[in-house]
């Protein structure tokens, strides 16, 4: 992908994030039922920050929380903290956050490292925007999340941001 092309697809990216934020403004929204888990969700694969490409697969057995975001998406950067301290107290007994970031990796490789971001971070561009728009993002707006019980079933979508007390709500009863 030429440098014209990366440029077009992230300010497409960042236009249809816009306007997700602004259709519902208050920046959080009522979760989406989920979508039926897509074949070869686990095969998917995205470059991490060093650029080897990781498959979704890797966390196979844990509880995945996938969350597709960006550096310049405010609604993206408020979640963050709350997933760092749920993935330091929850990890021990089976929870996975991995970000995947819509976004340049150098801009992410930096926020991942001021913020102590302790989870897996992938990087895409189209292909990450199409891995979440076959798990139920058709606006392809940010933050989205996807919680992927322990067999690899998606088992609940988050569109906006998601707080700390609703996302506990969720996957408590995945990790019994």
């Amino acid at each position: 992908m030429n440098r014209l092309q990366q440029l077009f697809a992230f300010t497409a990216v960042a236009l249809l994030a816009l306007a997700a934020g602004l259709y519902f403004r208050t920046g959080e929204v009522e979760s989406a039922t989920a979508p039926p888990t897509p074949p070869g969700l686990m095969d998917a694969a995205l470059a991490d920050l060093k650029g080897v490409k990781t498959p979704l697969g890797t966390w196979k057995g844990k509880v995945l929380v996938i969350n597709f975001w960006a550096t310049w998406c405010a609604p993206c950067r408020k979640e963050i903290p709350a997933f760092i301290r749920m993935q330091q107290k929850l990890g021990p007994r089976g929870l996975q956050f991995v970000g995947v970031a819509i976004d340049e990796k150098d801009k992410v490789a930096l926020y991942a490292r001021e913020m102590g971001i302790n989870y897996p971070i992938l990087v895409g561009e189209l292909d990450a925007v199409e891995l979440s728009r076959s798990l139920g993002n058709q606006l392809g707006a940010l933050p989205f999340t996807v919680i992927v019980d322990r067999a690899g079933k998606v088992v609940k979508t988050e569109l906006g941001g998601v707080d700390e007390a609703r996302l506990t709500q969720l996957i408590q009863p995945l990790l019994q």
